[in-house]
């Protein structure tokens, strides 16, 4: 708890705050596009084939899906 950044498996630090798109303005940047739902109501269909596939082959076996999903929340207006 040195206030040190913690390295994550993806190879990005995180220190507990979130940045990323949006999370600043200024008056001559554009309105941020915030998401219109929550993480857990976006992405059904993804969501539900990759967590199948979690349950059925573990999480090693279905990168596939969770990219899959990964994508789709990014599309919806999420920083994952």
């Amino acid at each position: 708890m040195g206030g040190l950044p913690i390295q994550s498996s993806s190879g990005v630090a995180s220190s507990g705050l979130q940045t990323g798109k949006g999370a600043t303005t200024t008056a001559s940047d554009p309105i941020p596009s915030k998401p219109k739902k929550k993480i857990c109501c976006a992405c059904p269909d993804t969501k539900r084939l990759r967590d199948e596939c979690i349950v059925e082959h573990g999480e090693a076996a279905c990168s596939k899906w969770i990219e899959a999903h990964r994508k789709c929340l990014r599309a919806e207006g999420f920083n994952v």
